[in-house]
């Protein structure tokens, strides 16, 4: 069963100024994400965040904040999701090597619920993409907050479900190859409907997803560990 996150966080109360600020935010990673940052005005984001333009200088002090914000927000929201899979960077890792590699079988289903599943990850993919392609302070904070810290703590997960060294350039490699597959079905999201036949990837679609995915895995693992040849997802 396909576990995604939700789409935004159990509401709190706030303040009509952080009500404004959180809408400024999300309207930002929109449209920086659609058209880019040059191709996206000020105008533009006030209005469909329903605010007033002088807000962004007020909360933001300008259209650079509000993109190094829209970075923070990211680095937030993939977080709290990751945590809740691998946990934080300086937990221990899983106690045995079948410990471990379940617990790369549930990183693989969370991250398809989430980055193919969830509605929110396409605006956040688009963002992260153009800061990959045309790299921004924004980037930096994204890297610093969530690629560098997640990649290191599977890396440390597939070092216990495998026997090697974390830091080793196969095993980093392996990594991006078991992350690359499940951004893939975001950014080609299109095409793959189109080859597959399907309206839409819902959560019956992102089920077969992952069983594509944890297979790939599964594949690997049993090529570097004869041991884990009969595990998998049931």
């Amino acid at each position: 069963m396909i576990k995604s996150a939700p789409d935004k966080m159990p509401r709190q109360e706030t303040s009509p100024a952080e009500q404004t600020r959180a809408a400024l935010v999300l309207a930002a990673l929109k449209l920086f994400g659609r058209q880019g940052f040059d191709g996206t005005s000020t105008r533009e984001i006030a209005a469909e965040a329903k605010a007033n333009i002088g807000s962004i200088a007020y909360h933001f002090g300008g259209k650079e904040g509000l993109r190094n914000a829209a970075a923070d927000h990211i680095v937030e929201t993939i977080q709290a999701i990751a945590g809740q899979a691998i946990g934080p960077a300086q937990a221990p890792a899983p106690p045995t090597p079948e410990a471990a590699r379940a617990q790369l079988f549930a990183v693989l289903e969370r991250m398809v619920g989430f980055i193919v599943a969830s509605p929110q990850a396409g605006e956040i993919v688009q963002f992260v993409l153009r800061e990959l392609s045309h790299p921004t302070a924004a980037l930096d904070r994204i890297y610093a907050g969530v690629f560098e810290p997640t990649h290191r703590r599977l890396c440390q997960i597939w070092e216990q479900a495998t026997g090697e060294a974390a830091e080793s350039e196969a095993t980093k490699l392996t990594v991006f190859t078991l992350i690359g597959q499940v951004i893939y079905f975001r950014i080609g999201r299109e095409a793959v409907m189109r080859r597959m036949g399907w309206r839409e990837i819902g959560n019956a679609e992102a089920a077969k997803v992952v069983t594509a995915v944890t297979g790939n895995l599964g594949a690997i693992l049993a090529a570097r560990n004869p041991a884990a040849r009969k595990e998998g997802k049931s």
